[in-house]
């Protein structure tokens, strides 16, 4: 296997399937499906999961909200979505723990750095929650933070599309795909990778992205082997 210790940064959006919010318990089963066959080649798996299939701070702003109270009511979608992740994940035999930057005695751990790492070494999949634990920044922001605090070889960032377009594929069906760009012409071309926070924390820390379709089968573990899946960033 090409990859060791890997980030998954999964969307809230993802989780919906073809509902209009929520959780479609198939798709989440489907994907913890997806994650046992790296699993079982014995990769060290950590995942952080959005909130945007329930709330969004930014949007919940817009909307006249106070941007600190509804970046806090982002978060703790993030545990929602965590929480029906691990449960998913156990369904399929899969050791997990839930770490969270807010404290949740009850239903998590609070993150610890060598604590992650830990879980991560006797195998177990590590989910964080509840993004970095502070308002105004985004779950890829948390994705990239975790990723490097974790010593992890690479970020996979699953999606609905296959990988980096210059144009958006499914407003325009010519969009060309790039199967490996460097962080310079993802900025000089404008392309939306992940926000420019989390992509410059990337950059400086050298930590590859790679972006895939999350939901096609296989693609998961064809890429931590080491096809050629999704567009690169490096």
């Amino acid at each position: 296997m090409k990859y060791q210790r890997i980030l998954l940064k999964l969307s809230g959006e993802a989780l919906m399937g073809s509902k209009s919010y929520g959780i479609d318990p198939i798709i989440i089963d489907n994907y913890a499906k997806e994650i046992k066959k790296v699993f079982d080649s014995s990769i060290e798996i950590a995942i952080v999961i959005g909130g945007g299939n329930i709330f969004r701070g930014i949007s919940g702003s817009s909307k006249g909200m106070d941007r600190v109270q509804a970046d806090y009511m982002g978060m703790l979608a993030t545990v929602i979505n965590g929480l029906a992740l691990q449960g998913a994940l156990e369904n399929n035999n899969i050791p997990t723990r839930l770490q969270t930057a807010i404290k949740i005695e009850a239903i998590a751990e609070p993150f610890i750095k060598r604590k992650a790492t830990r879980h991560l070494e006797k195998g177990r999949v590590v989910i964080f929650g509840s993004g970095t634990g502070n308002p105004y920044f985004t779950t890829d922001s948390a994705a990239v933070l975790r990723a490097i605090e974790i010593d992890a070889d690479v970020i996979i960032k699953g999606t609905r599309v296959d990988g980096i377009y210059n144009e958006d594929p499914e407003k325009n069906i010519k969009a060309t795909k790039f199967d490996k760009i460097s962080f310079d012409d993802v900025l000089k071309k404008g392309l939306k990778v992940m926000d420019t926070t989390a992509f410059t924390l990337s950059q400086e820390n050298n930590l590859p992205i790679i972006v895939f379709d999350m939901n096609a089968p296989d693609n998961l573990y064809n890429l931590v082997k080491g096809d050629n899946i999704g567009t690169r960033v490096d």
